[in-house]
């Protein structure tokens, strides 16, 4: 065996312990779930994370559903990890738009917990607890693809605070956002990649000098956005953690992205749709395809309880979360392809078919799973070097 290979190290995804308080929970989601959708669409619930609704985020944090692992005084619950994750896997396999709240609560929250100030803590936590602050992340740029070492927006010091110039790509419901966490060039050059990189808070209706261009998608919907900054204005008070502790601080932050459920969920919608179009004559084709898709589920779904087991135990799972999200990723393009081959339907998504709605705009969307939260490349990089084989 080659030296390289021995010194390869394995994973371990521990099992969550037992949790009655989270499947209690659970039952309690699920009623709530069941008349808050009840009217809501199968080509609706399709949208699954990205489905956009401030009241009903705002009713989840009414329930005590966002910020639920975080301290009282900021806002929080104080329950476990396990108790997050039904919730969130819940309104993920209901198709519940939770898309208002998903990137604060995901990640935004946590990394201002994490890293920020307190006044930042005091300040921010409690209103994204409440569901009423949307968050948008500022990594990606143009020409750079997931290599985020690569960013060339630069916040440069001035008396009081940064100016700020540069363009991020591919942001994520910028549009719609309150705040923005933009990861930053603060001091060196380009070809000191990760060095010299912080994180700041940015107050996108309070700062002059930030433009946002839509970008349209292949299914026709309005995600995506160009966010501009040019010679914007962000006081002191804006910096994240450390100035140039930005790249320890994205990466703590993507682990929490690439992790959970909506890795594999996201497809979830037209998993059901299948299943209800085959239930009458499944034939043996069929009920191996599905076979298998529910095995896959069965085990993205272990791994990824797993990695809210290391969350909850203060780990840093990057390169776990890096499994989990590109596994999921295979599984969400794989199945509408397999739907595809066993249902002889054309994609239409003004077709009065629920399964042929959901399709087509599965299919649509499917492109983008391998490249949200780092494309495969990336990270099948971060699980090489953490087997020690890179």
């Amino acid at each position: 065996m080659a030296d390289g290979y021995r010194s390869m190290i394995g994973f371990r995804f521990p099992s969550p312990p037992p949790s009655p308080a989270a499947e209690a929970l659970r039952t309690e989601v699920r009623a709530f779930l069941a008349e808050a959708l009840a009217t809501r669409s199968p080509a609706a619930r399709a949208e699954s994370w990205s489905g956009f609704d401030r009241d009903f985020s705002r009713a989840i944090g009414a329930k005590g559903w966002l910020g639920m692992t975080w301290p009282k005084r900021y806002g929080g619950h104080e329950r476990s990890a396990f108790e997050r994750y039904v919730v969130i896997e819940e309104m993920l396999a209901a198709g519940a738009p939770v898309a208002a709240h998903w990137i604060a609560d995901r990640q935004s929250g946590p990394t201002l917990l994490k890293f920020g100030t307190e006044e930042q803590k005091a300040t921010i936590l409690p209103r994204i607890a409440a569901g009423e602050l949307v968050f948008c992340i500022g990594m990606s740029e143009p020409d750079s693809g997931s290599d985020l070492a690569a960013t060339r927006t630069r916040a440069t010091p001035v008396d009081g605070g940064w100016r700020v110039t540069g363009t991020k790509l591919w942001t994520t419901g910028a549009h719609h956002a309150d705040y923005m966490i933009l990861f930053c060039r603060t001091s060196g050059t380009n070809s000191d990649r990760q060095a010299g990189t912080s994180q700041l808070l940015v107050d996108l209706h309070a700062t002059e000098g930030v433009t946002i261009r839509p970008i349209i998608d292949l299914a026709g919907q309005h995600h995506f956005n160009e966010v501009h900054f040019e010679n914007a204005f962000l006081p002191a008070a804006a910096l994240i953690g450390a100035e140039g502790g930005g790249w320890d601080q994205v990466m703590s932050e993507l682990a929490f992205e690439r992790s959970g459920p909506e890795r594999f969920l996201s497809s979830m919608q037209l998993l059901l749709e299948l299943i209800a179009v085959l239930r009458e004559a499944p034939g043996d084709a069929a009920r191996l395809a599905l076979g298998r898709l529910t095995a896959h589920l069965v085990v993205l779904r272990r791994l990824s309880r797993g990695v809210a087991a290391l969350l909850e135990a203060g780990e840093n799972p990057a390169v776990h979360a890096a499994i989990v999200k590109d596994l999921g990723a295979t599984f969400e393009q794989d199945l509408p392809e397999i739907a595809r081959a066993l249902v002889d339907a054309e994609p239409d998504r003004a077709s009065t078919s629920d399964f042929v709605a959901v399709l087509a705009h599965t299919m649509l969307n499917a492109p983008s799973f391998s490249l949200r939260g780092g494309t495969r490349e990336i990270l099948r990089g971060i699980i090489a070097r953490g087997l020690g084989v890179r």
